[in-house]
């Protein structure tokens, strides 16, 4: 079986940082950790990019120099002094280190842009063979015609095997999507040894970000968020006109560029940016390091928070027109968006199971939070599911939104005021295209959900008047949507509480049949397993009938995410040696778990020591199938599990996901107020399984 793969191209500018990532994703998820070298990077003085997003993306403890072996600059000098086996026999040194850490090791070959990109294919060829690494090479397809895209396939393959090498696979990226069929096609109709995959150009990978232009440039930032920065630029323009006729050239993402004494086009384009009326530009950029003049200071302040990045430079506006056209559309660690979009363009248009059996990668026992993640949202893929949003007002739900828009992973539904979610959205510069979008204040709907309502909660006295004021409430306007079928489940709480967010699953949803009370858990990714911890957010202090009601629920949500549920029903004591009520309780509770479901494994009282590791386990309950193997941890109540949970995850690094409601006849479930985008991706996705569970 092999443990290493050469990624190889034959000419520059193929979009490698997509296909790059998207091997490693699929790695990382199959085998828990991935060894990264580049042999070659295009200079020994300058930090490579890709080496440090992968670094950092894929938490590699290795520092940057032990990653990249030569620079273009030395193999040129190298192979110019009649040196050239020094570079293989380096590389060779470096990736037997790199072997012995870890089970897989990607090498990424030079991108034909140093000093050596004349010798570049035939040392890229040489060092896979002397690696004995099968070669996945990339094609350019970028602005060619599909006669042409395919001689460049032709001229890949064949220069590969006439160097001896074995190709894994072929992927041609950045195809023109007008052409990207007709491509596709052509190369099925080929046929060939090896699979061929087709990649579209997208362009915003295409793009520099504002980010990188400051960075680039060593701009100030006098105004705007930092986050507003990963915004792509789409244009340039110099504002050397008069303001009217600088408002009619301005166009959406934007890169205005302005002499910083232009107080007219300053004072202009910070207005235009608030304005409903023209396109959002992605900064504006002042020359000349001219002090900002008090009164557009002054502006600023009345203005309040402005999500327009209001940068300045020193040198004059030709230059720095020209320096900013220059800038390299680079995929940085940090830059989620661009990333998501990469490995979303990569998971819909390769063949991962394909390219597994291609380069014989085999599954590890472990697992990581990453490929936990994965998995999840690989399930979440295989059968669709409608979701619905009722925060759609606030930025980071936007921000997910985009994310699983484009990792291909639900259906989406968003609700709010539809000119404040469009709103917030150009301002974050998120794309809500294939996004459903409704206003419960708007739509026909209500009446027709308040009818219903009314008739759900008449034992309650509840009139038609007041449902149809409840259902303006986005939280029950959701919630119904997914009793009537119309999404098969909610997410929300970002802005609102748990108690909003659940209250109308109880009186709409409600439970399922056999289930006392509704409960949560937590997915506590560790660094090599899994485990599932309940009830950490909703009851505080359950009887043992309740303690029962939440071990089989848990049980049943660990079984349905691929995790075989081992049920430690923690205590502060372990077996017959405590006694008292709260024990008793536990005990009382284990008791019910046993004769409700006689098929689960089930320990109680146990410790969490015992609980978890194998040693003490055997110490205290030897022979005992759960002690020091368990995987479903239930909490005696909420004080001790939400601590607990909350503890494990700052202390030790791992990442919770949740909470996870479970008893609900559909699923809803919370999020807390401080989320991130990565905890709404999570939850949404989690909630999307469920939803396949029914």
């Amino acid at each position: 079986m092999s443990n290493r793969l050469y990624l190889a191209s034959l000419e520059p500018r193929a979009g490698r940082s997509l296909v790059t990532l998207g091997i490693m994703e699929l790695l990382t998820r199959r085998l828990g950790s991935v060894g990264y070298v580049r042999p070659v990077v295009p200079s020994s003085r300058v930090p490579d990019q890709r080496i440090e997003l992968m670094r950092r993306r894929y938490g590699l403890d290795l520092a940057p120099k032990d990653m990249a072996v030569f620079g273009s600059d030395q193999v040129a000098e190298l192979f110019g002094e009649g040196r050239g086996d020094e570079v293989f026999k380096g590389i060779l040194d470096v990736a037997q280190e790199m072997e012995q850490r870890f089970p897989f090791v990607l090498y990424d070959g030079s991108d034909y842009t140093g000093a050596a990109a004349a010798l570049e294919f035939d040392v890229n060829a040489q060092i896979a063979n002397h690696l004995g690494a099968p070669v996945l090479a990339v094609v350019n397809g970028a602005e060619r015609m599909p006669s042409e895209v395919l001689d460049a396939l032709h001229i890949a393959r064949e220069s590969l095997v006439g160097e001896g090498c074995t190709i894994a696979a072929i992927v041609i990226n950045r195809v023109d999507p007008a052409v990207s069929d007709e491509v596709r096609a052509a190369v099925e109709a080929e046929g060939g040894e090896e699979p061929v995959w087709v990649l579209p150009e997208v362009p915003m990978l295409a793009r520099p970000t504002v980010r990188e232009i400051v960075d680039e440039l060593a701009a100030d930032q006098l105004a705007g968020s930092v986050a507003d920065l990963d915004r792509e630029v789409t244009a340039i323009k110099i504002a050397a006109m008069s303001l009217p006729n600088v408002l009619d050239h301005i166009e959406e993402g934007a890169l205005i560029i302005t002499p910083g004494d232009r107080p007219d086009v300053i004072a202009g384009t910070l207005l235009a940016r608030t304005a409903s009326t023209f396109p959002n530009v992605a900064a504006l950029m002042l020359t000349g390091g001219f002090p900002l003049h008090r009164n557009l200071e002054k502006l600023l302040d009345g203005l309040g928070e402005i999500s327009l990045p209001l940068l300045s430079v020193g040198t004059d506006t030709w230059t720095t027109a020209r320096r900013v056209a220059d800038v390299p559309a680079v995929m940085r660690p940090g830059n989620e968006r661009k990333i998501e979009t990469a490995l979303g363009v990569f998971e819909e248009h390769v063949d991962t199971e394909v390219l597994e059996q291609r380069i014989e990668v085999a599954r590890t026992a472990r697992v990581t939070p990453l490929m936990f993640e994965y998995e999840l949202l690989q399930r979440a893929r295989a059968d669709r599911r409608r979701i619905v949003l009722p925060e759609g007002e606030d930025e980071r739900i936007l921000r997910a939104t985009e994310v699983l828009r484009r990792r291909n992973v639900v259906d989406l539904v968003l609700l709010g005021d539809l000119e404040q979610v469009r709103a917030r959205a150009d301002a974050a510069g998120v794309d809500l295209e294939g996004i459903e979008l409704i206003d419960p204040s708007e739509t026909d709907l209500v009446e027709d959900f308040a009818a219903e309502y009314t008739e759900l909660r008449s034992h309650k006295g509840v009139t038609m008047e007041f449902s149809l004021e409840t259902m303006l409430d986005v939280s029950y306007f959701g919630t119904m949507m997914v009793h009537r079928g119309m999404a098969d489940g909610m997410v929300s709480g970002a802005a609102h509480t748990t108690q909003h967010t659940i209250r109308p699953a109880f009186e709409i949803i409600r439970t399922k049949e056999g289930v006392s009370i509704v409960s949560s858990v937590f997915f506590m990714a560790l660094s090599d397993r899994v485990l599932v911890y309940g009830d950490c957010a909703v009851n505080p202090e359950p009887d043992a009938e309740g303690l029962a009601d939440i071990a089989i629920s848990s049980a049943t949500t660990a079984a349905a995410f691929g995790i075989e549920p081992k049920i430690a029903m923690l205590s502060y004591s372990t077996g017959e040696s405590g006694q008292g009520r709260a024990v008793e309780r536990v005990r009382d509770a284990t008791a019910l778990v046993r004769e409700r479901r006689p098929d689960l494994e089930v320990e109680g009282p146990i410790q969490y020591d015992a609980a978890i590791d194998a040693g003490v386990g055997a110490a205290k309950l030897p022979g005992s199938s759960v002690a020091g193997h368990a995987t479903v941890f239930i909490f005696p109540d909420l004080n001790t599990g939400n601590n607990t949970y909350k503890a494990v995850q700052r202390s030790s690094g791992a990442v919770a996901i949740g909470p996870v409601l479970q008893g609900l006849n559909k699923p809803v479930n919370d999020l807390s107020r401080g989320c991130l985008v990565d905890d709404i991706v999570n939850t949404v996705t989690i909630t999307a399984v469920q939803a396949q569970q029914e």
